[in-house]
């Protein structure tokens, strides 16, 4: 067949680890032989981080901005034993931090639902999916370990030399600890803008939660500004298309999750979201059956897996070992980035090739060949387990069966 030409590149990020290894897996079986494929590429793998001095990642973000579609494979964030294992100059951060603070976008997660994976919860028979805010709060905070008694006050110098403002968080009669936490109502409204405009793109109902009873300035300036652009500029919108905005408490929301059939979209704050998106990919089966979006309020979307790197599968990679590794999620990120690219584009084929090969993956899972992790948790009988290379390999024999 004659392969499908791409207009406009992707950014290409590369990764680390076991996932650097599929990455190559499903280039050379699942889109490669199909696409022309139009990328420009980023080696994000920690050595060529370290070598760049993390400019590499910065290049990256700023390229997205550039072309609107990026793709990215996992990566390693950092700690005390990656700088020894790997002789880092110093403890680089995170990849993805360092690249939504430049996109300023919102992270949506979303469970990929496939026959014979059933979640936890019984009740939950379409995806939810998580938005994620993720900027400030205890990600971006400042802490104190207080050694005796003191008192411990929040200040404001305003910049314009009028009066400061002080306001006496604890009086400690002995030790303790203090944290302060931050948010920006531009990137509030940011997070606002992404998540209405999803839930349109998507067809879903949004929730939205927060503990504003208890945070009645900083939680509840969230939910102002949530009421405010939707008022403004969203409700019309959104009765037109069928689909509803909910706010509620978020212990309130949680409870209502879990009663729910799913099929909708709930944003979080930042922490809430870090949690609640695992609790959910958890339900659903995996992380590895977990897609990752970040949509940015200006049109940017870089698309990834919800995992990390599967450092222990990479090791036994390296030893010549076979694994069996879930490679569904970067899958996805590939499939959910080539959509995107050709739905700006207007290319058609493209975008049709992206629809098939997330079938080609789910029809080969319910046709019971799949990796060893959904074998032990499959409700199908009998299933084959297959290793990593294998299991991409199936997908492409559906794969060109429908192409």
């Amino acid at each position: 067949m004659e392969k499908i030409q791409m207009k406009t590149p992707l950014v290409e990020m590369d990764g680390d680890e076991m996932t650097r290894i599929l990455w190559q897996y499903i280039k050379d079986e699942l889109l490669t032989p199909f696409i022309d494929l139009n990328t420009e590429y980023y080696d994000l793998g920690l050595e060529y981080r370290d070598k760049t001095n993390d400019q590499v990642t910065v290049d990256a973000a700023e390229a997205t901005k550039k072309y609107g579609v990026a793709v990215k494979c996992a990566t390693i964030t950092a700690n005390a034993a990656r700088v020894k294992e790997y002789g880092l100059k110093e403890m680089w951060k995170s990849p993805n931090g360092t690249i939504r603070a430049i996109l300023d976008g919102t992270v949506f997660r979303s469970p990929i639902v496939v026959k014979g994976i059933e979640p936890c919860v019984k009740n939950w028979k379409k995806p939810i999916t998580l938005a994620r805010h993720a900027y400030g709060d205890v990600y971006k905070n400042a802490e104190l370990r207080i050694p005796g008694a003191g008192e411990v006050k929040l200040v404001y110098t305003p910049a314009d030399g009028s009066p400061e403002e002080t306001l006496s968080v604890h009086a400690f009669e002995g030790p303790g600890v203090v944290q302060g936490q931050y948010n920006l109502d531009d990137s509030i409204e940011n997070f606002a803008k992404s998540c209405f405009e999803y839930a349109l793109e998507t067809k879903q109902d949004l929730w939205f939660a927060t503990k504003d009873t208890v945070s009645k300035k900083y939680d509840h300036r969230f939910k102002d500004i949530f009421a405010e652009i939707y008022e403004a500029s969203y409700k019309e919108r959104f009765q037109a298309a069928g689909i509803e905005y909910f706010y509620t408490l978020i212990d309130d929301a949680v409870a209502r999750v879990m009663k729910a059939e799913g099929g909708f979209i709930w944003a979080c704050k930042n922490y809430d979201g870090d949690v609640m998106s695992d609790m959910v990919s958890s339900a659903f089966g995996s992380l590895a059956m977990m897609t990752s979006v970040l949509v940015s309020p200006n049109g940017y979307y870089e698309y990834e897996a919800a995992h990390g790197t599967v450092q222990r599968h990479y090791y036994k990679h390296l030893k010549g070992e076979e694994t069996s590794t879930n490679s569904v999620a970067t899958i996805f990120a590939w499939s959910g980035a080539l959509r995107k690219r050709g739905e700006l584009d207007g290319n058609q084929e493209l975008a049709a090739f992206a629809d098939k090969l997330e079938k080609a993956t789910i029809d080969t899972i319910e046709g019971g060949k799949m990796t060893k992790d959904l074998a032990l948790m499959t409700t199908l009988p009998n299933p084959t387990v297959l290793n990593s290379r294998d299991f991409i390999l199936a997908i492409r024999e559906k794969l060109e069966a429908m192409l």
